[in-house]
This record gives structure tokens, sequence and C-alpha cells, in this order.
């Protein structure tokens, strides 16, 4: 029942957040479209008590603009687009209600698939609400064995189709202090799919207020992080290339400076760590590095290297 109330809060967000105003009859003709109503009309009491659960439950306010015709709308629009979290929860749950009003659609939507989330991200979440430590048992690429290690669960992030969490580690914050380096915080990142074991210790911790998450990754591509200043950036996209970073946009920073029909110009300000330099190399042909020198530069390495991977003289390493 509670599941099926919430699907229908996220119903009426996701259909005020795509009609932006609606009357109460409109709402009601949708409803009974949707599939999730089964034809029934949609009581204006009811309507009401998942106005005020929605206000309750997601901070988000539903008003009526009794000049515009009695039109409902949702008040401060940024309360869901300004948040990502909330806004991928409201479009993927809305999604999910129409798939399951609609079997038609079973088998015409297709997901990626995320192998690294299909088994611990219940058990992290609820760590993180309880502030439990957990212990894991984590082998990094290039690491000759696992090590197992308790970590204070602080966030979830997904980059790339994995799924990390983002802990503040006791063992390297109580080295730092031993040894005077600050701050004396020390938090790592973790991916679940190099998670071997994991395990809730039953251990609370208190969760430091100075830790911000958007400012511990700020100037990242991904999941690395970087100390280095963040610096300015400048691409050259190649023809119709430009139409897709203006939709789809490398990095939250992206500005666009100028262009023509053959090229455009793009500006960010980031950190080049691993992370930014995979992401322009994803892209081929259509971009190239304009500026900073140092980072044209590690492009070009990367270039001749992969250049000598495909012009490589006498027999290949792997050839019978």
């Amino acid at each position: 029942m509670a599941a099926y109330l919430f699907g229908r809060y996220v119903w009426l967000m996701d259909v005020l957040r795509r009609y932006k105003r609606l009357t109460f009859q409109e709402i009601n003709e949708l409803w009974q479209e949707s599939g999730l109503g089964y034809g029934d009309e949609l009581p204006l009491k009811t309507f009401h008590n998942h106005k005020k659960a929605i206000k309750d439950i997601f901070d988000v306010y539903i008003e009526c603009d009794r000049k515009d015709g009695y039109r409902y709308y949702i008040d401060e629009p940024e309360r869901i687009e300004g948040n990502d979290l909330r806004s991928w929860l409201i479009s993927s749950y809305a999604t999910l209600n129409q798939i399951k009003a609609d079997n038609k659609l079973e088998d015409r939507i297709i997901f990626e698939n995320i192998p690294s989330g299909q088994t611990r991200l219940t058990l992290i979440a609820e760590t993180m609400r309880r502030n439990h430590v957990l212990s894991i048992t984590h082998k990094g690429f290039g690491k000759p064995e696992a090590s197992t290690l308790e970590v204070e669960p602080y966030c979830l992030k997904v980059v790339k189709r994995r799924w990390y969490v983002v802990a503040r580690s006791p063992y390297y914050s109580d080295r730092n202090k031993e040894k005077g380096i600050k701050p004396d915080d020390a938090y790592r990142v973790y991916a679940l799919d190099r998670i071997s074991n994991i395990q809730d210790t039953g251990k609370t911790f208190k969760k430091k207020k100075n830790f911000d998450v958007n400012q511990y990754f700020e100037g990242c591509c991904g999941v690395i992080t970087s100390d280095q200043l963040i610096q300015r950036i400048v691409l050259l996209a190649y023809g119709g290339f430009a139409d897709y970073l203006r939709t789809l946009p490398l990095h939250e920073s992206q500005r666009e400076i100028e262009g023509d029909d053959e090229s455009t110009l793009f500006e960010y300000r980031l950190n080049p760590t691993f992370d930014f330099y995979q992401l322009v190399l994803a892209q081929g042909d259509q971009v190239e590095v304009l500026e900073p020198e140092s980072v044209r530069n590690e492009m070009r390495n990367f270039a001749k290297n992969m250049l000598d991977f495909y012009t490589w003289e006498g027999d290949k390493p792997c050839k019978e």
C-alpha cells in the first residue's frame, strides 16, 4: 500500500513537471488515461491529500493559481530540477510506474545494466541512514591482494556504469593525526564491483559536519580527485559534434565560447585527472584540446601511444 501511494505521488509530480500548469479536471483526465488509475477518477479530496504528502515527503509545493483558471503548478521547480537525486528518482519511478501499469511496454524499454548496484546498494544506503560503520574487503585494480578495513559510508555516486561509495577511513584519519598531516580526516572512494565482502559492524559513527561531497568532487570528471588548482581548459569541437556537447555536456562547467559551421570552442574549469583524459579520448577525432599547453601535451602523449599500438612493426605480442 505504501509503495502504491508513493507511486501516485511521483506520478503527480512528474505530470506537473512535464505539463507545467494543469486544472484539476486535466489532472483527473491524465490520471484516468495513465493506467495507474484503472480508468477511475481521482477524487478531489485524495488529490489534496497527495499534495500534502508530497510537501511532507519531498519538500515540493504544489500551488493553485486562481487567476489562471485554477491551474495547479509546482512552486519553485528548482527544488526538483536543482536536486540530481530527486530529479532522477522522480523520472525513474515515473517510468517504472508506466511500465507496471502497461505490460505492453515491458519489452520496449531497455535499461543499461549496472552490475555493481545489484546486491550492495541497499545495505550501504541503510548503513548510511543509520550512520553505521561498514567492514569491507576491497581489492583495487593493480593491487596484489585484497584488504579488509572498516569505513564510515558518507555517500554513493554512480559514474560510467559503476557505483562508488565515498567513505571516511578511521585508519588513515588516525594515521594522519599521528603524523600531524592536515587535514586529519581521510576520505576514500571505493568501487562496489571491487568489494568482495561487506558487512554492517553495528558500530555507529558521527558524520563530520564539515564534509561537503560537492566540494570534495569539485572540478572532477568522475571519481578521481586532485589537490591541484582547477584549470581553464579549452576544447575545439569539429562540425556537428558541437550539438552533442550542447545536449550532453562533458562537464557541468562547460561553457560555449564561440563557433561557426566548421567548429565550436568550449571552455571548462576542472582538474585534468585521468578521468578527464579518458572522457576526451572517448570523443575520438571529434574534439581537440587547445589550452592549456600542458594538457594538450598530455593528450599528444596519449595519441602517440595509441598510434604506436596501430603501427607496430614486426610480430604482435599475441600473434601465434
